[in-house]
Parts: structure tokens; C-alpha cells; sequence
């Protein structure tokens, strides 16, 4: 049974990196000009590949968070700064892009590759600083 003295440890991250990641879709979607989910439900490919990669772009740091994190709190102090990061790479990415909502709502796979490949781009080297 020494195997599950870790069960609580591991529920309770689970818990904060799900609770994170939902929190981080609510703040993002919000922050967009287009409808994420109003697009994947019809179909748009663009969006979908945008939305799933900003996330991954945002699930990178949190799992750098965990691991390094010295307690629960440290960890969603870390995830909160990740969310932040990954706001920012949105309004970044509009700066050679500056349609690319309207450009990912009609359904241009290009322009979401792109905001989603910045965003794991800024996940990953978010992740990678959080070596603390």
C-alpha cells in the first residue's frame, strides 16, 4: 500500500491542473474575438486546431508547475502566470495577423497553425523557465 501514499497528493494536483485548465478555456474564449465553440460546433477545423493548441500551449507550463511547484499554492500561482503568458501570445500573434479571428472564423487553416504553434511555442519556453 506505500504505492497510494501519494493518492491524496496526486488528486489534489489533478483537481488543480483540471480546475486551471478550465478556468484558462473560460479566460481565453472570452478574450478572443471569435467563438471558439460556436466554430468547432459547425465544423471549423481552423478553430478547433487554434483552441487545442493554445491550450497545450497552456497545459505545458502547469505540468512545469507541478513538478517544480513547493506546494499547491506555488503551483496555482504558476498556472495563474501561465494563463497571463498565453493572453499575451494571443494579442501578439494579431501583430503580423491582425484579422486572424476573422481570418480562423472563415475557416483559414494558416492563421490558426499560427496561433496555435506560438501559443505551444510560449508554452514550452514558459515551461522550461519555470526551473526554479
Amino acid at each position: 500500500m506505500a504505492s497510494l501514499e501519494g493518492l491524496p497528493a496526486f488528486i489534489l494536483y489533478l483537481c488543480v491542473a483540471s480546475i486551471s485548465c478550465m478556468a484558462y478555456v473560460y479566460c481565453y474564449t472570452r478574450l478572443t474575438k471569435h467563438d471558439e465553440f460556436a466554430l468547432i460546433a459547425e465544423n471549423n477545423i481552423g478553430a478547433a486546431i487554434a483552441l487545442g493548441l493554445s491550450l497545450l500551449g497552456f497545459a505545458l507550463p502547469v505540468v512545469s508547475a507541478i513538478s517544480h511547484s513547493s506546494d499547491v499554492a506555488d503551483c496555482i500561482v504558476w498556472s495563474a502566470i501561465a494563463l497571463l503568458v498565453q493572453i499575451a501570445v494571443y494579442y501578439i500573434a494579431r501583430i503580423p495577423v491582425p484579422d486572424i479571428s476573422e481570418r480562423i472564423e472563415k475557416g483559414e487553416i494558416a492563421p490558426a497553425v499560427w496561433l496555435g504553434l506560438a501559443s505551444v511555442t510560449a508554452g514550452m519556453i514558459n515551461s522550461a523557465s519555470m526551473s526554479y
